[in-house]
This record gives structure tokens, sequence and C-alpha cells, in this order.
């Protein structure tokens, strides 16, 4: 774009505020949808346990950041989110679904008698892969546009999906790794590595897809000077998976000083990927059809609005970072949820 229209600043506040929560959804609330998904690897009751344990204080704050991200869409930018959430209708029902049943099998295992809990083991287990697979959907719709439904925008979305379980697999496995020790920690080192490659593959098939998408997106990545914006992101990816994969290699060790680094690098590895996406797109909320400036609410509605978000912002991040320092350290079964 050119010149940036008058009041541009409010729906630049309320984008940059909508892709923060975003992205700590995507990291907080995919470490324990990565648990989700490991859970039923391991056979017996007691690591399962342990496993929860490790994201039950957790729980409730991290899905706080998708409601607060899917409102600021609706208030602050209502024409994209009636285009978004038509498009994406089926993905977003099926995880909202998804998302329903994690919750009750999350609180019923805790109060279920030993011999039901397989069977919430099982729910909370698929509605992980569910809400996972449908974010990856969303994810591979969005990147080519939003585009009609064929063969091939579902194929790039069926594979995005798939990806996208395998990245929340891994920063799952890590904080296990981390949060946990002895035989479950062992196991998770295994995912971990599994899970790193397979992200991997997602990251390269998803940066090669994006530019095909759209012809302004492949002259913003490859033009000169505007490459020079964008190398950084890529070679620091690069770096922070061979951060993980040799930390992991090294892995387990005989203290816990550093059980934290595989898990800060795969954080690192999703806020760089976010931050090329957001590179990608801008200024459009709906991908080449409508910027943040056309969709926006008028700004009278926008600073009534950013009131209450000033308000509550800095509750959940205050809330967020209470609940990590209080229940830090490795799970145990007097740590249960």
């Amino acid at each position: 774009m050119d010149a940036l229209p008058p009041g541009a600043w409010l729906p630049i506040v309320f984008a940059g505020l909508m892709a923060i929560a975003m992205l700590a959804y995507a990291v907080l609330d995919g470490f324990d949808l990565g648990v989700g998904i490991l859970l039923r690897h391991v056979p017996d009751e007691d690591s399962r346990d342990r496993m929860i344990a490790s994201i039950g204080p957790f729980w409730d704050a991290n899905e706080t950041w998708l409601v607060l991200g899917v409102g600021l869409l609706l208030v602050a930018f209502p024409m994209a989110h009636g285009l978004i959430l038509t498009a994406l209708y089926i993905p977003v029902v099926l995880m909202l679904a998804a998302l329903i049943i994690r919750g009750v099998a999350f609180e019923f295992r805790v109060k279920a008698p030993e011999s039901q809990k397989p069977r919430w083991d099982i729910a909370f287990q698929a509605g992980s892969y569910l809400a996972s697979f449908a974010q990856g959907w969303m994810l591979g719709l969005y990147i080519q546009g939003l585009p009609e439904p064929g063969w091939v925008s579902l194929g790039f979305a069926f594979l995005c999906g798939i990806f996208v379980v395998a990245g929340y697999a891994l920063v799952g496995a890590c904080w296990l790794v981390w949060r946990t020790e002895g035989d479950l920690q062992e196991r998770a080192i295994a995912w971990a590595r599994v899970a790193l490659v397979l992200t991997w593959i997602g990251v390269l098939v998803v940066s090669a897809a994006t530019p095909l998408a759209s012809p302004r997106i492949l002259d913003r990545w490859f033009a000169f000077p505007q490459i020079l914006g964008l190398a950084p992101i890529p070679l620091a990816t690069t770096a922070l998976f061979l951060l993980a994969f040799l930390t992991l290699r090294r892995m387990p060790r005989r203290d816990s000083t550093l059980d934290w680094v595989p898990f800060a690098a795969v954080v690192g590895i999703f806020v760089l990927c976010f931050q090329g996406l957001a590179y990608s797109f801008w200024p459009y909320v709906v991908p080449d059809r409508m910027t943040i400036f056309q969709a926006a609410s008028a700004p009278e509605a926008l600073m009534i609005i950013l009131v209450g978000a000033i308000a509550v912002l800095p509750m959940i991040l205050l809330y967020t970072i209470f609940v990590w320092r209080i229940f830090g350290g490795k799970a145990t079964a007097l740590k249960y949820y």
C-alpha cells in the first residue's frame, strides 16, 4: 500500500493485539493440545496422570487467548470476521466440537473411577487430534486465500492439518521433556525427535506454497530490497531447529538444568513462523481481498473497544505469569490437578 489512511493507527493496534492473542494461543494451548495428542502413547495410567498434571494448572488460561483473538476479530474487523468464518465454517465447527470434547474429558477423568479413565483418555486424545487438525485445515485454506473448495486446495489444507498436529505434538513433547523426569521424560524425548522432523518438513512445505498462492507475496519475498527484510526469519528458524535437534540428541541428561531448551527453541520456531506469515500477508486480514483498514470498524467504536482491551489484556497476562511462577518445576502426583 501507499500512504496510510487517516486514523490508521487504530486498525494497526487491533491487528497487533489480535496477532499477539493468536500467537499466544498457538504456543500456550499448543503444548496442552500436544500433550493430549501423546496421552495414550504411554501404557500406564500413572504416567498419563503425570502428563495431565503437567498441564492442569495452565489449562483454563491457555484457551482464553483463543477467545480473545476471535473476539477482537469480531468487534474490530466485523466484515473480515464474516468472510473468514463463512469460508472456514466446517473446520471451525469441528474445532469447537473437539474443544468441548477435550474440556469435558479433562474434567471428568479427574473424578472418574480407575476403570473409566481410559474412556476419557480416548476422548481427550481424540479431541486433541481433531482440534489440532482443524486448526491446520484452517491455516492451509487461509494461506491459499480462502479459495473455493477443490482437490488442490483441500489437499494442501489436509497436509497443513497433519503438519499442525505434528507441530503441536512437538511442543507438547518438549513440554514433557521440561516438566517430567524418568521413564516418561525418555519417552517424551523420543516423541520430540520424530515430531521435530515432521514439523521441519511441514515448515518447508508451507514456506514453498505460500509465495505460490499469491503473486504479491512472491514479489514481497524475492524482490530487492524486500528479501533483505525476510532473510533473517528462515536463517533464525533453521538455527532453532538445529538447536532443538542437537539438544534432544544429547538427552536425557544427569541434571535437568537444560531441560527447558528444546521447549524454548520450539516456541521460537512458532514465533518466527508466525512472523513470516504476518510479513507475507500484511496489511491484508483476508488475503489479497480485504485489508485491515477496509475491514475495520468505525474509529469511534474502535476507541471504545480499545479501552476494554487495555483493561482485559494485562489481567490475562498477569494471571498467566502468576500461574507459571506458582506451578513451575517437574510434574508429580502431588501436583495433580
